[in-house]
């Protein structure tokens, strides 16, 4: 979908060009350092003596920082700008990969952590308002290309840290985090540069008196914030639980194969949503159509053959990419160019608690019926949910529309 520009401001191939490649490494500095560390689990956890609980803690608390540090971010946003913000979770995230690798014992790779998951944080709020700024006629796609970096960063960091990142660094799992700051670090620097000059006053200047705090009676910001937080969810649930799942259901071989598609069917997704996503993203019918095949192919996952789990798994990896990407441009989309950032920072706020609360829940459904399977219970009526809320958000099109 298109927010209106004047025809005598409509950006020329050069300036496209250059937007697309900096939103798409932008995306790739969003989820490069989280998912270089669930390769190493095992070297960390052996090196620094670590419980299962204290693992846990550790893969927990990203998304923790998601939900708590997204209003902060709006806040960057209102007195630094979309783009400074950016340019200063690039590097928090950085440093907070680095310590990591020279933390000394549990509490500081904690904080270290911490440090990483308010980078990622603060910029995810900040990308909405700089695809509105950068390409205005062009918001479906410009999301699309930052989700895709986003995607292609976490297959990155999940693919190579083992065959290639710790061999180049002598098997080193801290010298491992170090070299994922690396590119977040360049990612910055190479935006620093190349920002589009035309827009900085938009994207990166400071607007006196601008608001931050989102509005939280909005009933728009809950419906989105809860759509969005089903599909983060899903994902977050279905990574950690498949492994427990299908090894208590005597399927462990299948494990490896059916997260890896989970992941990758993420992929495709992006990709075609860079050609479809200005057509979809205020349709209602790819949202229910999401929700309720997600619906099916949990099933599958829970009850189906060997073959069955595995086609359901990139069915889901799919339906989770497609709603994310969607669900990215909305703040753009539905917002006032000033108010984009809270809008985004609310919706971040309110996903990310629901992707922190529903696998506690999972485990409750397990541990109290004494069934595995009773875990994807929440997530199966979070699919459900998301496709009941998508009709909700078609009333603002009109209002939207309207937006200068």
């Amino acid at each position: 979908m298109r927010a209106p520009t004047p025809e005598s401001e409509a950006p020329g191939l050069g300036h496209v060009i250059n937007a697309v490649v900096l939103l798409w490494l932008a995306g790739t500095g969003l989820r490069m350092t989280i998912l270089a560390v669930p390769p190493v689990i095992p070297m960390v956890r052996d090196d620094l003596a670590m419980s299962a609980t204290e693992i846990g803690v550790l893969t927990g608390i990203p998304s923790v920082l998601f939900a708590l540090a997204a209003i902060p971010g709006s806040l960057l946003i209102a007195r630094f700008g979309a783009l400074t913000t950016l340019l200063i979770g690039l590097i928090a995230t950085a440093a907070g990969s680095a310590l990591r690798g020279v933390s000394p014992n549990v509490w500081l790779l904690y904080g270290a952590t911490v440090v990483t998951g308010f980078g990622v944080a603060v910029m995810q709020p900040s990308l909405p308002p700089l695809v509105r700024a950068w390409l205005p006629d062009r918001i479906g796609f410009g999301t699309a290309v930052y989700a895709n970096g986003l995607l292609v960063g976490e297959v990155m960091a999940v693919a190579f840290t083992l065959p290639f990142v710790l061999p180049l660094v002598g098997g080193s799992w801290r010298a491992s985090f170090v070299a994922w700051a690396l590119p977040c670090v360049a990612v910055a620097l190479i935006i620093l540069v190349l920002a589009p000059r035309e827009n900085r006053g938009s994207s990166s200047g400071v607007v006196a008196g601008r608001k931050w705090w989102p509005d939280w009676r909005s009933g728009l910001l809950w419906r989105i914030g809860i759509m969005f937080g089903t599909v983060n969810a899903m994902y977050f649930t279905t990574n950690a639980f498949i492994p427990d799942i299908l090894t208590r259901t005597g399927r462990a071989d299948l494990i490896s194969l059916t997260l890896t598609v989970l992941n990758l069917g993420q992929i495709p997704a992006s990709l075609l949503l860079l050609v479809f996503a200005g057509r979809l993203v205020r349709k209602m019918w790819p949202y229910v159509a999401c929700g309720l095949v997600s619906f099916v192919a949990i099933l599958g996952l829970m009850f189906g053959s060997p073959t069955v789990i595995v086609v359901s798994a990139i069915v889901i990896g799919f339906c989770d990419a497609t709603v994310l990407i969607l669900i990215f441009a909305l703040p753009s989309i539905l917002a006032r160019p000033d108010d984009v950032h809270r809008l985004a920072a609310g919706m971040f706020t309110i996903s990310y608690s629901c992707a922190v609360i529903t696998p506690i829940l999972s485990g409750l459904a397990w541990d109290l019926s004494g069934q595995p399977l009773a875990a994807l219970v929440p997530v199966l009526l979070g699919a459900l949910l998301l496709a009941a809320l998508a009709p909700t958000i078609t009333g603002v099109d009109r209002a939207a529309a309207d937006v200068t």
